[in-house]
């Protein structure tokens, strides 16, 4: 019996399949004149083409702040009404539809500088925390069994160890 390919397409649906980027706008400030903005003049002539190239869907914003430290500004989405409490609006600006993240980018090299970037590209809108205590899993159910491994049942490399008996 041969095998034949499907003739079906898979059907386009919102949403499904496809991955929205929560950052809708970077804002690159920096300073002709300071040396704290030595770092983002090099990332700005110098990577800013690349990155860009490789994140379409983010918009760029480039402007001068004399006399000031570098910054960089990510616009998010704004989270839904019907989304958990975690954002904390008294770090974060907000707006009707759009959350604003900053971070101080004075004395960095451009390395730094792209990989704070992508970190606040490749992010969300929601408030930085601390996992506490090294658990892997947050549940408010602890499983009796403890967190799956592939190295656990049959075929796992330690199969066989175990003292025999």
């Amino acid at each position: 019996m041969p095998v034949k390919a499907l003739t079906a397409t898979s059907v386009a649906r919102n949403g499904v399949g496809a991955f929205i980027l929560q950052c809708k706008r970077l804002d690159f400030h920096y300073c002709d004149w300071a040396g704290s903005s030595k770092g983002m003049n090099q990332f700005l002539t110098h990577t800013l083409p690349a990155f860009t190239a490789h994140s379409p869907s983010t918009e760029i914003h480039i402007s001068p702040r004399p006399r000031a430290h570098p910054v960089i500004r990510a616009h998010y989405i704004a989270p839904t009404p019907s989304s958990p409490s975690t954002f904390a609006p008294q770090s974060l600006s907000s707006t009707a539809n759009t959350v604003v993240k900053a971070v101080c980018v004075r004395n960095l090299s451009k390395e730094q500088i792209l990989r704070k970037a992508e970190l606040l590209r490749d992010g969300n809108a929601a408030k930085n925390r601390r996992v506490k205590g090294g658990r892997m899993v947050r549940s408010e159910n602890e499983a009796v069994r403890g967190v799956w491994s592939p190295l656990h049942g049959a075929g796992s490399p330690l199969e066989g160890m175990g003292p025999k008996g």
